[in-house]
């Protein structure tokens, strides 16, 4: 090794711009760049539609890279990552989400350098073939050098698929802080008046399992005429969830404004952040709006249980249980001396336990150790 940073470069096949997107942007923004040299490549491939965060990146002042890609598991850009490794003498090989990690892994093994994946979660899919290559995906797990889940349940996840234990680096997730303005949810505009605006941010996806979240909204909108559900979010189960809410009673009061590339903006604007996934792992929506002084609830899951605790940090009821789950909603909406005191304890956690900073600190580490051993 000379003397100079570390040489990380991410590894993604980008489908748009959400948690795992986001969380590259938040780690190699934290990063000390004199200690590591971060660097992102992604596939371009036919379908895709938004390359945002190779603009973003490149926004901090930072080098990204597009690899063609064709079809969607096209294993001859391997040879092509290899060159681009040597070409930029990295260290390290990061990756993230199923195709980068079964490409990636073969990749920094030709190229002869280290590699580290991050699992973000695993969906859940009908698609029987992309189902066996998401189990591909976390087979290759245990060909890293490194693999570092943002979340316990993922670990677990890891050893289920045989990964050592001595390859497991439980690094816990974390939002980046720095562009977040904390508000008290009896500060908000939205407060003095009698409406109230529900909100969610997020893929809408199979296991986000939002026909809940709507039949919630239905329940609490038929006692509440001065409130509205906004869903921001874009994914294989949009057509469906639309579909669905044109059957509810107060399909009126539901707005679906699809993909946005500023949700943190409509955050300021929610006066209750929902979720109703049945799979997770530590959602960064969710410690983004407790960051900001947004009140949330959710179902008490694996990963969300590890940020919310029941009428401390957030509200929580059993999956599934949507009646309770209207209780936490009513509770938190119309009782500002309860969402304020949640939603104060909700940001001292995040701040404390949660920030980019941290996580940047301990994958800092991670690197260093890797090229030592």
């Amino acid at each position: 090794m000379t003397n100079r940073p570390l040489k990380v470069l991410h590894f993604i096949c980008s489908t748009g711009f959400y948690g795992a997107e986001k969380w590259i942007l938040a780690l190699a923004n934290n990063l000390d760049r004199s200690d590591i040299d971060s660097e992102l490549v992604v596939t371009k491939e036919w379908d895709t539609h938004d390359l945002r965060l190779t603009e973003e990146f490149r926004a901090m002042g930072l080098v990204a890279h597009e690899l063609p890609m064709k079809g969607r598991f096209d294993v001859r850009v391997i040879s092509s990552l290899v060159k681009l490794l040597k070409e930029r003498e990295i260290d390290i090989l990061h990756t993230h989400g199923y195709k980068s990690d079964i490409l990636g892994v073969v990749a920094a093994r030709l190229a002869k350098i280290k590699s580290v994946a991050t699992p973000h979660g695993f969906e859940k899919m009908d698609d029987w073939k992309l189902n066996q290559f998401i189990r591909l995906g976390c087979w290759s797990m245990k060909y890293f050098d490194s693999v570092a889940p943002l979340s316990v349940e993922l670990c677990n996840d890891m050893r289920r698929f045989n990964v050592p234990e001595e390859k497991i680096e439980y690094i816990q997730n974390g939002v980046d802080l720095k562009n977040i303005e904390f508000r008290l949810p009896s500060s908000l505009p939205s407060r003095s008046t009698s409406t109230r605006t529900v909100g969610f941010i997020g893929q809408l996806i199979g296991r986000k399992n939002v026909p809940d979240l709507l039949d919630v909204f239905n329940l609490i909108a038929s006692e509440k005429p001065d409130i509205k559900l906004v869903l921001l979010g874009d994914g294989d189960a949009r057509e469906q969830c639309e579909a669905y809410a044109k059957t509810l009673e107060n399909t009126d009061r539901i707005k679906f404004l699809g993909f946005n590339n500023t949700p943190l903006e409509y955050l300021t604007t929610f006066d209750l952040f929902v979720m109703t996934s049945t799979l997770e792992g530590i959602p960064r929506c969710l410690m983004e709006s407790m960051a900001m002084g947004v009140p949330v609830a959710a179902y008490n899951i694996a990963g969300i249980d590890q940020l919310v605790d029941n009428d401390e940090t957030g509200m929580l009821a059993q999956l599934g249980d949507k009646a309770a789950l209207k209780d936490c909603w009513d509770r938190l909406l119309w009782d500002d001396a309860v969402a304020d005191r949640i939603s104060q304890a909700a940001a001292d956690r995040v701040n404390a336990n949660f920030s980019a900073g941290r996580m940047a600190e301990e994958y800092t580490v991670l690197y260093n150790k890797m090229v030592t051993i």
